[in-house]
């Protein structure tokens, strides 16, 4: 899954950026409101975490010329634990909202919460076959039988999962699974794809060729 995190304080940003690239996440991070919002209409995230208060361009105004276009998944951050602020952020778009400080575990809930709902998923487990995955623990199990993954597969996983019975792209893959950093010249999707089909069984994971891959 593929994230921007849009916060002014800059611990705090790579804070979070660190923190949710050690979740297997894409993270791309800006500044301010303005950078923030040309980041969010230019890629398809998965979820952006948004500050509400941001030079140039405050969350709130952000959020509303985003909603213009764009449904993605939105988890707002505040220092002000108003309940106008609260409803404001939400009658705007917001999908949840978190008040600072807060605990990373929080966080990383509410956003697996969020992206869950986007894709009309009511449950944390999903079951395919005899394949198990628990998004709220990020585990993996096979015929009863726990999975090691690292990281990154776990989330091509998952987003395969989450989108099961499509056909989903080998670009779309890059988008949603690799950052502006990442190099989307490489093998690094086929290698990922590989290691998993060797985990779960190698038809697990089907090659639509020409197109991209799927899980049935």
């Amino acid at each position: 899954m593929r994230l921007l995190v849009v916060e002014d304080e800059p611990d705090l940003l790579a804070g979070l950026v660190s923190a949710l690239r050690r979740q297997g996440y894409a993270v791309d991070a800006a500044a301010d409101g303005e950078e923030g919002l040309f980041k969010a209409q230019a890629a398809d995230y998965d979820a952006i975490v948004l500050d509400v208060m941001l030079p140039r361009l405050d969350g709130w105004e952000l959020l509303a010329r985003l909603r213009e276009a764009k449904a993605t998944p939105v988890l707002m951050l505040t220092a002000r634990d108003r309940s106008a602020d609260r409803v404001r952020g939400l009658d705007t778009g917001a999908d949840d909202y978190l008040v600072k400080p807060f605990d990373n575990a929080e966080l990383f809930a509410r956003l697996r919460a969020i992206i869950r709902r986007s894709t009309r998923q009511t449950r944390s487990l999903l079951v395919i076959g005899e394949v198990q995955l628990d998004t709220a623990a990020r585990t993996v199990t096979r015929a009863g039988q726990p999975v090691t993954l690292t990281a990154r597969e776990y989330i091509v996983l998952e987003y395969l999962a989450l989108h099961r019975g499509e056909v989903v792209t080998r670009t779309d893959l890059y988008e949603h699974l690799f950052d502006e950093n990442d190099d989307t010249l490489s093998n690094v999707l086929d290698v990922h794809v590989f290691n998993l089909r060797k985990k779960l069984g190698q038809e697990f994971i089907l090659t639509r060729r020409g197109h991209g891959y799927s899980i049935a």
